[in-house]
């Protein structure tokens, strides 16, 4: 099974203090012979670590025990995967807690990985995921439509309408007249068969069954097809390439589309780091460094997330309120219980940036953002700035007063 956001969302939402939250990312690789054992090693020495880990992190028998429950799983698993490229696995488990899931993913991960914590790690899925939109793409002609969902490499057809044209008699008529009134039937069904694709491209985007879309069509068509379009389904294209729609092949498709999905994303993130950067520089909707970040996380005012692709810092986290600080402190400065201390950050705030369903771009070999310490947020509004506050942040502005709320309260 594919993952989703929603179930990603699950997944941000789960933890468990007593250490046994186990994550595994297996990438297939290119096995030097037939036997394909090297995969089946690799898993093995990272579930010989991993228990070693729990062991040395926790003296809760229930958190050793279920955490070498599913380490076991895994190695079982193990024994099913080969190495033949085709998909790469993640499973996410807690015996303690009865927790299962498995999805499949694109061969794309950084290697295969094994990670037992408080939390699921989610970095993986979060680089795959990142700001990428819920991806429709629609190939039409004269008389027919495909529309099909893309999602991490994998593409599935939703939708295949097919409006048939009037067929011409085998004469023109008197002075041609018959042949002029067949070809303007034709013009007016086609034109009707664009409306019906309009309309329905419009109530998906409205339902949320994608976010963009991509359009695969003949040039001469392309612009008869966007005249019907209305404006709010314009703005969510994302490009088009040419297409016949009877020949072409879903490895074609996924192909074209992918790449003006990606060409799209890395212009967006370009334009968004030189906002978030400006905006920062100027005081505005933009903030750089992690203390800056974190704080802005907490407030409810991030709207764009930028962190550096390799990103690592150390902090603390309340495990009372859940209170995360840049400063390496022993006790929170929220409601002064103990903290225990994080050394990836930039793993510990995904479950926040994903349950807030913040946008996320991951940068990689940029000397300016290395410069601003690699984390930038751009921001739907500054609490400390009464300008950038529109009445669409009324909502968000009401959040902050319930946490400003909490903080008081764990204080005293």
């Amino acid at each position: 099974m594919t993952i989703v956001r929603e179930q990603v969302r699950e997944l941000a939402e789960f933890q468990d203090p007593a250490l046994s939250a186990v994550s595994f990312y297996f990438q297939p690789s290119t096995p030097r012979n037939k036997s394909h054992k090297e995969d089946a090693i690799r898993i093995k020495d990272l579930a010989r670590e991993a228990l070693r880990g729990v062991e040395a992190r926790t003296e809760r028998k229930e958190a050793r025990e279920s955490a070498r429950t599913d380490i076991e799983r895994v190695l079982r698993l193990s024994a099913d995967l080969r190495s033949n490229g085709t998909h790469a696995k993640a499973v996410f488990a807690c015996a303690a807690k009865n927790f299962l899931r498995e999805y499949d993913l694109p061969p794309t991960l950084q290697g295969t990985e094994l990670f037992v914590d408080r939390r699921f790690h989610l970095k993986p899925i979060a680089h795959l995921l990142g700001a990428f939109p819920r991806l429709g793409v629609v190939l039409v002609d004269r008389h027919r439509a495909r529309i099909f969902d893309l999602r991490l490499g994998e593409l599935s057809e939703r939708e295949d309408l097919f409006h048939p044209l009037t067929r011409r008699g085998r004469s023109d008529g008197y002075a041609g007249y018959d042949g002029g009134h067949a070809e303007r039937r034709v013009e007016d069904e086609t034109r009707h068969h664009f409306k019906t694709v309009a309309a329905m491209l419009k109530e998906f985007l409205e339902k949320g069954v994608f976010e963009k879309w991509i359009l695969g069509s003949v040039d001469e068509l392309r612009s008869q097809l966007e005249a019907q379009l209305h404006p709010y389904v314009s703005q969510a294209l994302l490009g088009h390439f040419s297409a016949d729609v009877q020949h072409i092949t879903r490895d074609e498709i996924r192909t074209h589309a992918e790449q003006i999905a990606d060409a799209w994303q890395n212009k967006r993130r370009r334009d968004l780091m030189t906002l978030a950067l400006s905006q920062a520089r100027s005081h505005g909707r933009g903030v750089t460094g992690l203390r800056r970040v974190l704080r802005a996380l907490e407030m409810g005012e991030v709207q764009t997330l930028l962190i550096g692709e390799n990103f690592q810092s150390h902090a603390v986290e309340c495990s009372h309120c859940g209170h995360l600080d840049a400063h390496v402190v022993n006790f929170c400065p929220v409601c002064g219980h103990p903290t225990h201390e994080i050394v990836d950050v930039g793993e510990a705030i995904l479950p926040r940036v994903i349950r807030g369903d913040i946008e996320t771009f991951y940068v990689k070999d940029d000397t300016d953002f290395d410069q601003v310490g690699n984390i930038v947020a751009l921001l739907r509004f500054r609490v400390d700035n009464a300008e950038s506050i529109t009445s669409g942040a009324q909502n968000e502005m009401k959040a902050v007063a319930d946490y400003r709320g909490r903080l008081r309260r764990f204080a005293s």
